[in-house]
Order: structure tokens, then sequence, then C-alpha cells
């Protein structure tokens, strides 16, 4: 056996996942991540704020946000440590340090005006990100699209500074990841799993179906590549999902000091977030290939053939 593939099929790789919020690279990036890790690529989640402006599911904390006290963000730290053990990807690190940027809340909400706000963060922000690529010296990226994938400006901000700190350290000579991709809810695979959820009893007591078009999701056609999870990727997402309770419940019958009461749903693992809607947890997740830069000269032909193994597991060759 070669070394590579004692190592994993991935060995080598460097990816980091620059996210806006934390519960964001469980949500929209922890079964990628899980799984790449179990294959043995190095993967770092950059955190952008703490999430302060977060609304807080369940009554333990609810004092917590920032209308009252004010002190979410450093819990929500917590649950990211917790989140990322899950999903083996080691210690949380957040752009410019821990709270640097503050959550800049949804649009038309005071927090945009805050001093601290993610969407002021200007050039700053680039260079950290910069930063830490000449750090970590990733080969891939995954954030979201320009939309941030439901209109979030902190999610948008997150989009922006990753393009640019990837153009700029390519123009300056700096480390720069040769892909960036974005994430996505693919719109038919999400139709498919909440109709296996109502074909088989539904949600919880108290959780609803979204109205169509309620979920932020694209349709197949605009996604490039998917993960396709084992069940012990789709297993470590749940519980990483479940780490961040302040945020989401998840149906599977696990307790926390937030979420105190086990709840079920049959068929599918479903997940909400404060607003009660019920969304299927899937067993894949989709991406779109949003930028690409040269990397012959600057990465051995062995790594760059690899980085097509991300999304080819079972099919890519252990010693490419």
């Amino acid at each position: 056996m070669s070394d590579v593939a004692a190592r994993g099929d991935l060995a080598g790789l460097r990816i980091v996942a620059v996210h806006a919020h934390p519960d964001d690279e469980s949500i929209w990036g922890g079964l990628a991540l899980a799984n790449w890790i179990r294959r043995g690529a190095e993967a770092t989640v950059v955190t952008c704020t703490l999430g302060e402006e977060g609304e807080v599911i369940g009554g333990k904390y609810a004092s917590l946000v920032a209308d009252e006290r004010d002190m979410l963000g450093g819990y929500r730290i917590s649950e990211l440590q917790r989140a990322l053990t899950e999903l083996g990807a080691g210690r949380p690190v957040f752009l410019g340090g821990p709270g640097r940027w503050r959550d800049s809340g949804m649009v038309g909400t005071p927090a945009a005006d805050h001093p601290r706000a993610f969407v002021k963060s200007g050039d700053r922000a680039v260079e950290q990100l910069m930063e830490l690529f000449d750090d970590l010296r990733p080969h891939v990226v995954v954030t979201y699209g320009p939309d941030g994938g439901y209109g979030h400006p902190d999610h948008i901000r997150a989009h922006e500074i990753t393009h640019l700190a990837t153009a700029r350290a390519e123009e300056q000579g700096r480390w720069a990841p040769v892909r960036i991709y974005w994430t996505a809810q693919e719109r038919e695979r999400v139709e498919a799993g909440l109709e296996e959820l109502a074909q088989a009893g539904g949600p919880p007591e108290g959780w609803r179906f979204p109205a169509p078009g309620e979920l932020a999701t694209v349709p197949a056609d605009t996604v490039d590549v998917r993960v396709e999870g084992t069940e012990g990727d789709v297993a470590a997402k749940r519980r990483a999902m479940a780490a961040h309770a302040t945020q989401l419940w998840v149906a599977d019958g696990s307790v926390s000091d937030v979420n105190d009461r086990p709840r079920y749903s049959a068929g599918r693992t479903a997940f909400c977030l404060s607003n009660l809607i019920a969304q299927p947890l899937l067993d894949s997740e989709s991406y779109t290939l949003g930028a690409e830069f040269p990397g012959q000269g600057r990465l051995s032909p062995e790594t760059m053939d690899r980085l097509d193994c991300l999304f080819a597991e079972g099919r890519c060759p252990d010693d490419v």
C-alpha cells in the first residue's frame, strides 16, 4: 500500500472554508469538511464574526441576544469549538482574531452601523485573509456565492473578501489558492428530502414545512460538483449542527442544556432554525466552481490532479 493510500486519497491537500458566523460551517459545508478530513485533507474553518446578532432558539439562553445582554457571541465560540471537534477540523480561527469583526445583522437592521460591523471591514479584512493564506497555504477555498446563499450581508462580504484576497495574493506573488468553490443547497435534492419527510409523517410537533420558495436553494443545472457523504460523514455533520444548539435544533433525539426535549423525524433527519421551518438533512452537498487560478509551476502535477479527487471519492486513484 502506498503512503498516500495509507493516509487517504486527499493526503497533502489543504482546504480553508471561509464562513460568516458560527454554525455556517456545519449547515453550509459540514458534510464536505467531514468527508475531506476523513480522507486525509487538512481543513481549517475561518469564521468572520461571532454571530452576535443571532436569534436564540429555546428559552434558557435567550437573554444573551444583542438586544438584551449582548453576550451571545462569546457563547457561540464554545458551540463552534464543539462543532469543529465533531467534524475533525481542529481549532477555530477567527478573521482578525475573536470579536474583531461583528455580526452585521440582516439588511436594514441597526447592527450594520456598528463600528466593527463586518460589512464595514474594508481592505483590512482582505489583508487579514491574505495573511491567513500565507500561514495556512490552502489549495482550495470554500465560501458562498455572490448572493451569500440567502442574501445575508455577512455572507456576501465573506464571498467578496475571499475573491479579493485570492486575486490580490495571486497578483502579488503571495500564496493563493487555485480554486474557490461556492456552497449551495440544491433545489431538487432539498425538495426530494422534504417529500421523504412528508411521506414518513412530517417534522416534529410545532415545526412546519417551508412554503414554496421559502428556502434558499439553487437549481441542479447551476451546480458543478457534489460531495456524496457516507453514513459517517452525515452523522458527523448532524452532530456538528446539534452542537450549535442556540441556533438550530436537530430532530435526532439528541438533547442539551439548550434543547432539553428529544425530537424525532421519521424517514430522514430534519432540522430547523429559530423559525421552526423543517429542512431535511441531506446525504450530499452541492458546489459551484466560483474561480480558478493557475497552479502550474507552483503546485506539483500530483497535487493538481488531487484537486479533482475532492468530489470523486472511490473513483480517484490513491497514487495520483
